[in-house]
């Protein structure tokens, strides 16, 4: 009962947002670029002395980086005003990264936001040890599901699809983007102690770094004191705290 209290109070928090109308173009051009690149990729010619194989890998991750980006921004309602193609949206963006389930996902980020480093926020670990983290972090999140239609999927594509463009460009950056999101959207921002109100680190000012590290997610201080604001916006809560 307590449960349900409590999402009913998240899913209350999130319609009381003004919504850019702006957020499901952006919400759809991520998506889009993320497809259209995949695709490409996936009938691309496999040579290992081609930079274009290894700048395909890194606009791959950063793209399926965008993908939980856009579920993050519709868990706070930020992608529509209307709500279930808001919802709708966060749904697919968390499939298409590796089969995540927004109804998962939604109440954890949630907790995280009310309960910040402490025992009760799931993205947070004890120990500033990278790898003990990101291991405790993974097991919040990676479940048996994700993993059986992973490999069925993979299965299936390789039957149209030569093995090593898979590898490349659909699973080694699905992985590669999971360090990304926790090693610039979790372990800086919350590792150490932290005394400030929101109990959160913040990059120094870089929005082109700040872009291409984790979608203005290193400047975490910022959107754990406003998250109405969407990813895109975030370098101005930046700047109007800069001053």
């Amino acid at each position: 009962m307590r449960k349900h209290s409590q999402i009913a109070g998240m899913k209350s928090e999130i319609t009381r947002v003004s919504v850019d109308p702006k957020g499901i173009l952006i919400a759809i051009a991520i998506i889009s670029f993320w497809f259209c690149s995949l695709i490409f990729l996936l009938n691309y010619g496999i040579s290992y002395t081609d930079p274009i194989i290894y700048l395909g890998i890194l606009i791959q991750m950063h793209l399926y980086t965008g993908l939980f980006i856009t579920s993050h921004d519709a868990m706070h309602g930020l992608v529509s005003s209307n709500k279930k193609l808001n919802k709708a949206v966060g749904w697919i963006s968390a499939l298409l990264f590796s089969y995540n389930f927004y109804g998962r996902l939604f109440p954890k980020h949630h907790e995280h936001h009310r309960f910040v480093a402490t025992d009760q926020d799931p993205d947070y670990h004890d120990s500033d040890n990278f790898f003990a983290w990101y291991f405790s972090f993974i097991k919040q999140y990676v479940t048996i599901w994700q993993i059986i239609l992973m490999a069925i999927t993979f299965n299936l594509l390789k039957l149209f699809i030569p093995v090593d463009n898979l590898i490349l460009f659909w699973m080694l950056p699905a992985v590669l983007s999971t360090f990304q999101l926790f090693y610039f959207g979790t372990y800086l921002p919350h590792k150490g102690e932290n005394e400030n109100k929101h109990h959160s680190n913040t990059q120094a000012k870089n929005h082109l770094w700040a872009f291409l590290t984790c979608y203005f997610f290193g400047y975490h201080y910022e959107h754990h004191d406003s998250p109405g604001t969407p990813w895109w916006r975030l370098w101005q809560v930046k700047e109007s705290q800069s001053h």
